[in-house]
Order: C-alpha cells, then sequence, then structure tokens
C-alpha cells in the first residue's frame, strides 16, 4: 500500500509519544502574540528600570497519524494548517467577533488555534473517514484549558451532493463570516469539488447578506515532468485554472507576518484571500 509522510515531521522535533491506545501525540510548541502596551509605551518597574518582556509560550497537544493512504491525509498535520495558524494569531483583533467555519480541518489545529484567540464560535468539519471526526472532538478536547471560543465538529463531505448536507452544517455556514481551509489541493477530483463547495459557501453568503471571505494555504508540491521539461505544481495549476474561471476576487497575501509556531516556512507555502467581487 502506498503511502505519504508529512515532511514537518522529520524538519522539526514534536516530541511524539504514543500515548495508552499506541496512537501518536505530539507538542506543536508555539508563543503567544506580543501584549499591546497601552499607548505603546515602554513598562518599568518601580526603580524606573526597563521591563523586558519575554515571550509567553505555550504547546497544543495534538494526536495525529504518523503515515496515510492519500485518502487519510487529514489525519496527519501538514505544513499549510501551521501557516494559516500563524495567521489565524496574527488576525486575532480584526477575527476577534468573528464566526470561523474550518474546511478539511483534519486533526483540527488550526480549528483550534482560532477559537484560542476568539471568543465566538468556531466550526470545525471534514469528511468523516477514519474516525476522523472523533479524533478531532478528542483534540479540543484535550486542549480546552486553551480555549476561549466554543468548537463545534461537523461533517462536511465536499463530494455529497448539496440537497444531502445538514440542516446543521447549512446553518453554520449561514453563520460563518471567515472560512479557512489548509492542505486540501491535493487531488484533481477533490479540487474540483472543494472549488464547488467554494462556490455554495459564497453563493449562500451573497443570498443571506451575511458575505463570506474564505483564506486558503497550501503549499506548491513540484515534480519534473518530461512533457514540460521543468519542475511544475501540477495540483496548484489546476486550482488556479479552476478559479479563474469565478467570477471571485483572488489574492495572494505576502508572508511577511510574525511567526508564532515551530516549522519550515517555507517558499513554496502560499496563502489566499477568497471572495465574491
Amino acid at each position: 500500500m502506498y503511502t505519504v509522510k508529512s515532511e514537518i515531521y522529520s524538519e522539526t522535533n514534536y516530541q511524539p509519544v504514543h500515548d495508552a491506545e499506541g496512537n501518536i501525540v505530539s507538542k506543536f510548541r508555539f508563543r503567544y502574540p506580543d501584549e499591546q502596551l497601552p499607548n505603546g509605551k515602554a513598562k518599568v518597574d518601580n526603580d524606573g528600570d526597563l521591563e523586558v518582556q519575554r515571550p509567553k509560550r505555550g504547546i497544543i497537544e495534538i494526536e495525529h497519524s504518523d503515515a496515510t493512504e492519500l485518502k487519510l491525509v487529514g489525519l496527519q498535520v501538514w505544513r499549510g494548517a501551521l501557516l494559516l495558524a500563524d495567521f489565524a494569531f496574527h488576525q486575532r483583533e480584526a477575527w476577534s467577533s468573528k464566526t470561523i467555519l474550518e474546511l478539511g480541518a483534519g486533526v483540527g489545529l488550526t480549528s483550534i488555534t482560532a477559537a484560542m484567540m476568539n471568543k465566538g464560535q468556531v466550526y470545525c468539519t471534514d469528511v468523516n473517514l477514519g474516525c476522523i471526526l472523533e479524533l478531532m472532538r478528542k483534540n479540543v478536547q484535550r486542549n480546552r484549558q486553551l480555549l476561549q471560543g466554543h468548537i463545534s465538529v461537523l461533517e462536511y463531505d465536499f463530494l455529497a451532493p448539496r440537497s444531502q448536507l445538514s440542516k446543521e452544517l447549512i446553518a453554520a455556514i449561514d453563520d460563518s463570516d471567515i472560512i479557512l481551509a489548509a492542505d486540501v489541493v491535493y487531488d484533481d477530483t477533490l479540487t474540483d469539488a472543494f472549488v464547488a463547495v467554494m462556490e455554495h459557501i459564497l453563493e449562500r453568503g451573497e443570498k443571506t447578506g451575511r458575505a463570506k471571505c474564505i483564506y486558503m494555504a497550501m503549499e506548491k508540491r513540484y515534480v519534473f515532468t518530461l512533457e514540460d521539461c521543468d519542475s511544475v505544481a501540477p495540483m496548484y495549476e489546476h486550482f488556479l485554472r479552476q478559479i479563474l474561471k469565478k467570477p471571485w476576487r483572488m489574492e495572494e497575501l505576502p508572508l511577511d507576518f510574525p511567526q508564532y509556531f515551530e516549522y519550515e516556512r517555507c517558499p513554496q507555502l502560499v496563502l489566499m484571500r477568497i471572495s465574491r467581487r
């Protein structure tokens, strides 16, 4: 059986351990965003000396798989999820009162990060392959002491007809302002289904008068082909071809915001913002 494995495990030591059930639990270390001092003034102690602010650090513990079949890659943690988690910290003030829905959330790391800085509602969704919804709930419960907001776990199968989506999921879509997705482009069929999902969500936003903004993180994966005689990123290019047909506004955002989580922020990472024109 052909399996794939996320590169981040070999790049950073997340101190993986096996729990009593034989599952892998890793520690994803981060630093909290710096606190903003009133009027931007430096803080001094009673003697008038400048107080040096040391970064406050924390850990998100995530149960995940080490290597999987392609159809079960959501059971792993991929680089795009950490980039999107960084961005959620960076957007903490702008998103503080927003309702957030994550598509293809996998083991839930990005949703957990969003709920750490947001006192509102976060919806964490994916297709229930490999008992992934149960795993999401376990990871949410494992990190409950970090959360300010509430996380609801729902099933969202990109391949399911719209008529078969649950009333609970439709209500979550209509209630959401910010849509997140990381590392969901790795197969042409699923990519086409994901684009259709985005179209549905943006259409419902227009219909209900509650506009949606989608933030999507992914890593361009290059391969050399004899046909092109060059290194190309076929999954990324297929995705671009599909969304350029849509009446959407698409922006590639600069990755110049701070890095809070420990991982290698490689040049192949991309962060997009998508909305209706």
